[in-house]
């Protein structure tokens, strides 16, 4: 969002008026929604400094306010939904009845505004949009397709299939995650407590005896002092740098896809994100090609929902190629994200009227390779958590028995 200050006069008085907009054109537009009065000029200016502290203070709130819908009221409102727009129920009426009937305080919150917004007018995918966080990219991709086809029950119901298998690959994937995350709960619980209470003591003897302390013994010392001494601090800053981080992320679209650049080159991590990006992406573009949506917008829409952004930069460029005339799998194949076997399953839909079953068919073979990921999640994890266990038990073993055998040995020389 950029910073404009408009010009306006009222009254016989001029007043000149701060506000973020995309563009020239959308301020002007905000101006006059919001103010009366004849607008003299739109001018793009330098953030004021009050103005960035005040934008700041306002975003980190609504991060740390915001929250999303538990999934499963989230998926149980959709199928409600769904069945009373099937049974001819206004729009309205059934996002007000779920708004009322729910226990989730942010579904209601959600539910109850875009009941309003309907009321007023505005399109269930329009609303929608102002609660992205909450709702995600996929509801309103989804959404959007019903509301272009006429079918918004069907889509309402391919929405609900869709976040109850994103829901099972989540929990299949807190289900691998749960024996390593454990045992390394476990081993830094035991480190602490060794940190806190077994350390100082061979730190006064070796303080006491004024050995010459070997490496590992020096660092194990420094860990402990740094711990007892600066652990608040330490914790602090490490909470502050979090909170931070997430602001810069979230508001800065750079630092954002940057971070999605390292993410995608991290061991495991890159895999998770490829194909479950992938996966989500064909899931949709076929449900909107086999709804008979033309393809650069069912791709514009499938793209929309994607939330790594250079995935999404090289995906969008697919949807540039077709718009000038190219062939879809000429445009997926220059992407470099897809394999020739893909390449060619899309080359011969197109070729025979079938490109919705194809489509179809590369949507199911990335299901099963992220299904494959997460299945194997836990084997992947074992040589990282066993190199950090072993890590942790050597510093452990050496700083604490090494300058004890040198000792012994001292001692048996003397003697």
């Amino acid at each position: 969002m950029k910073y404009f200050v408009a010009t306006i006069l009222t009254k016989g008085k001029k007043e000149q008026i701060g506000m973020y907009a995309e563009d020239r054109k959308q301020a002007n537009e905000l101006v006059k929604l919001k103010y009366s009065g004849i607008i003299l000029k739109v001018s793009e200016e330098a953030e004021p400094l009050e103005a960035q502290l005040k934008r700041f203070k306002t975003n980190l709130l609504s991060n740390i306010k915001k929250r999303k819908i538990k999934q499963d009221a989230l998926i149980a409102s959709i199928r409600q939904l769904a069945v009373m727009t099937n049974a001819g129920i206004s729009i309205y009426d059934s996002l007000s009845e779920i708004s009322k009937s729910t226990t989730d305080e942010t579904l209601k919150l959600v539910f109850g505004k875009l009941a309003e917004d309907i009321n007023s007018g505005h399109s269930l995918s329009k609303s929608m949009n102002n609660f992205r966080f909450e709702l995600g990219n996929l509801a309103i991709a989804m959404v959007q397709l019903g509301e272009k086809t006429g079918n918004l029950d069907d889509a309402l119901y391919s929405l609900a299939n869709m976040l109850e298998e994103i829901r099972a690959n989540v929990v299949k994937f807190k289900k691998a995650m749960a024996y390593p995350r454990n045992v390394m709960i476990a081993m830094a619980v035991a480190f602490v407590i060794l940190i806190s209470y077994v350390v100082p003591n061979f730190k006064t003897m070796f303080e006491k005896l004024h050995a010459d302390l070997p490496l590992p013994t020096l660092i194990l010392l420094k860990l402990e002092h740094i711990f007892n001494n600066y652990g608040l601090y330490v914790l602090a800053i490490l909470f502050i740098s979090f909170v931070v981080f997430k602001y810069l992320i979230t508001n800065y679209q750079n630092i954002r896809y940057g971070w999605h650049e390292v993410l995608l080159k991290t061991y495991l991590i890159k895999n998770i994100i490829m194909y479950a990006t992938l996966s989500r992406f064909t899931l949709v573009f076929s449900e909107l090609i086999r709804a008979g949506i033309p393809i650069a917008e069912a791709l514009e829409t499938s793209i929309s929902m994607i939330d790594n952004l250079p995935l999404k930069n090289k995906l969008s460029s697919v949807r540039f190629a077709v718009e000038k005339g190219s062939s879809l799998h000429v445009g997926l194949e220059d992407t470099k994200l897809f394999e020739n076997m893909i390449i060619q399953m899309i080359s011969a839909g197109e070729d025979s009227g079938t490109l919705d079953t194809m489509i179809g068919k590369v949507a199911e073979y990335y299901k099963m390779r992220f299904d494959a990921i997460i299945d194997g999640l836990s084997e992947s994890i074992e040589p990282i958590m066993l190199f950090i266990i072993a890590s942790m038990v050597l510093l452990l073993a050496l700083g604490i028995f090494l300058p004890m055998w040198d000792m012994g040995n001292a001692v048996m020389g003397k003697q």
